[in-house]
């Protein structure tokens, strides 16, 4: 469409414009590129970097190049706004999944190749519903989870989350020697009357944001581990909207876990690179 639009007034597009879209998934933000003709190149992480600022740039916690796959409807590699490859990404996956069903890439059920292996989604009634790979051997750190989702997490239980500094005190964790030498993100996490209530640190990011997927799907997955949530699936609340996790415990398997949530699609433009 947009591209129709610019051809009526003439503009003249050149090889250094490119076609984004932005997507959110309960505010979790990112910059989602068409790269099947291999636009832009995967290590370029200035330009990543450059793309993510919201100030010089689009804004987004991060960018997702939709790449060609000969077995599955595409390949997603998600990259940090630091610019670098990141794990595993929960929201840009469904965020990821929504797009390529918009760009009729694939239909409503749909399997896609990430970082950590093959993941499958469904739409249905507005959810992105995300199968998440499994997790083998979660443990205990102190007082600690430690959950590896896709990408590692550790969950920290606590009261009243709203009032803690999650960017000062999840950085002091995320770099601590208990998760070294490739540090961690972290949850805090409150359980409430209907589910579980997640603030995320991020690492890539190096703050907070609105929602993480795999954390609040590690998050959920603590929750009912140490005997706190009975139900499943968990409701998770997080600052960006409502989330919810189900999964089967088996020892020490957490297998068949699914994370649906709303992706949404929020705007189409062109920039220059």
């Amino acid at each position: 469409m947009i591209f129709n639009i610019l051809q009526r007034i003439n503009f003249n597009l050149t090889e250094m414009t490119i076609v984004f879209n932005k997507y959110q998934g309960t505010g979790n933000d990112f910059i989602i590129i068409d790269n099947r003709k291999q636009l832009i190149k995967p290590e370029d992480s200035t330009l990543i970097n450059k793309l993510c600022d919201r100030r010089f740039g689009i804004g987004a916690d991060g960018v997702i190049l939709i790449c060609a796959s000969n077995q599955y409807d595409f390949e997603m590699k998600y990259f940090n706004s630091d610019g670098l490859e990141g794990s595993m990404c929960g929201n840009g996956g469904r965020c990821s999944s929504a797009f390529a069903i918009k760009e009729k890439m694939a239909d409503n059920n749909l399997s896609f190749k990430a970082i950590d292996g093959v993941h499958k989604a469904y739409f249905e009634n507005g959810i992105i519903r995300l199968q998440m790979n499994d997790v083998h051997d979660p443990r205990q750190i102190k007082t600690n989870y430690f959950i590896n989702t896709g990408s590692p997490h550790c969950v920290s239980f606590r009261k009243e989350i709203d009032k803690i500094d999650v960017n000062t005190e999840g950085k002091s964790i995320r770099m601590s020697d208990d998760y070294a030498p490739d540090g961690t993100n972290v949850n805090f996490v409150e359980i409430i009357d209907n589910g579980i209530y997640v603030r995320t640190f991020e690492r890539g990011v190096e703050g907070e944001t609105l929602s993480c997927g795999t954390g609040v799907t590690a998050s959920a997955i603590a929750s009912v581990l140490s005997g706190q949530i009975d139900t499943n699936p968990v409701k998770v609340i997080t600052r960006g909207g409502n989330l919810s996790v189900s999964f089967r415990v088996n020892g020490n398997t957490i297998s068949d876990i699914w994370l649906s949530g709303p992706a949404t699609f929020v705007y189409e433009g062109l920039i220059y690179i």
